[in-house]
C-alpha cells in the first residue's frame, strides 16, 4: 500500500507544495533526448509532474502509481487528456512497446523486499520493447542521507491557496540498515486536524542494484552522478537485453 504522503486525499494535493520544485527535471529530460525516446513509462509517477513535462516535450507518456489521490492530482494537471495513467503497480501496465521506463526521486527504495524488487524489474521488462532503457536513481548508502535528515529535522510552516496554513513537522523514527523509517505529521491549521505519514525507504549498494538488474534481464550501460545531487546518489541506465 502506498504511503498516506501520496494516497491520503488531503495530503496527496499539498505534495507539490511542500515538496518544492523538481530539479531533477531537466536532468531526466535531456536523457529521454539522449536514449532517443518516444514512448515513456513513468513508474510511481505521483502527482505527475515529470510525466507532464515529458508529455509536453511531444512524448507519448503513461503513468502508473499505486496511489489513487496522487493520481488524481496528476490528471488534473493533464488538461489536454495527452497522458494515460495507470492506478496500480508496474505489473498493471499492459505491454506497450515502451522506449524508456523512468523511476525517479525514491520510488526505486519504496521496494522493501527482493520479491518487490524483482517483480517491478520484471513488469518494467514486459512494457518494454526489446532493447528499451530502464533509468532510476538510488541514494548511495555510504553518503548516510539519513543523518542529514535527523539533523533537519523540525517544523516548515506553508501557507497553500484554497488549503490555509499547514505545518509539517518531520522526524527519524528508525534505523536499521538497509531500512531507514521516517514520519511526517501535518497539521491543517484551518480546522486542527492532524494527519501522520510514516515511511520506509531500502538502501540498496551499487552492486546489490547491478546484480539484480543482470540476473533479471538487463544490461547495465551506465552509472551515473544525479546533477541535482553530486555524491549522493546514483543514476543507473540499463537496457533490456533481448
Amino acid at each position: 500500500m502506498p504511503d498516506p504522503i501520496f494516497a491520503h486525499p488531503r495530503l496527496a494535493p499539498i505534495y507539490d507544495a511542500l515538496d518544492g520544485e523538481r530539479d531533477d527535471a531537466t536532468a531526466y529530460l535531456g536523457i529521454v533526448d539522449e536514449l532517443g525516446a518516444d514512448r515513456v513509462l513513468d513508474v510511481g509517477c505521483g502527482t505527475g509532474c515529470l510525466a507532464i513535462l515529458m508529455a509536453e516535450s511531444g512524448r507519448t507518456v503513461v503513468g502508473v502509481d499505486p496511489a489513487e489521490a496522487s493520481l488524481e492530482v496528476a490528471k488534473s494537471k493533464d488538461r489536454g487528456g495527452k497522458i494515460t495513467w495507470v492506478h496500480g503497480d508496474v505489473t498493471a501496465v499492459p505491454t506497450a512497446n515502451i522506449d524508456l521506463a523512468v523511476m525517479t526521486g525514491n520510488v526505486a527504495q519504496v521496494f522493501l523486499t527482493d520479491d518487490e524488487w524483482i517483480r517491478t524489474l520484471q513488469g518494467v521488462r514486459a512494457a518494454l520493447r526489446p532493447d528499451g532503457y530502464l533509468v532510476f536513481e538510488t541514494r548511495r548508502p555510504e553518503r548516510r542521507a539519513w543523518d542529514e535528515w535527523a539533523a533537519d529535522a523540525g517544523q516548515v510552516t506553508v501557507d497553500i491557496p484554497g488549503v490555509g496554513t499547514v505545518e509539517r513537522h518531520f522526524q527519524v523514527t528508525d534505523v536499521s540498515l538497509p531500512f531507514v523509517s521516517f514520519r511526517y505529521v501535518y497539521r491543517f491549521l484551518s480546522d486542527g486536524s492532524v494527519v501522520t505519514s510514516d515511511s520506509i525507504l531500502r538502501f540498496r549498494s551499487r552492486a546489490e542494484v547491478e546484480t539484480s538488474l543482470v540476473a533479471h534481464g538487463y544490461r547495465v550501460l551506465d552509472v551515473r552522478e544525479a546533477p541535482d545531487r553530486p555524491g549522493r546518489e546514483f543514476v543507473f541506465i540499463a537496457q533490456r537485453v533481448t
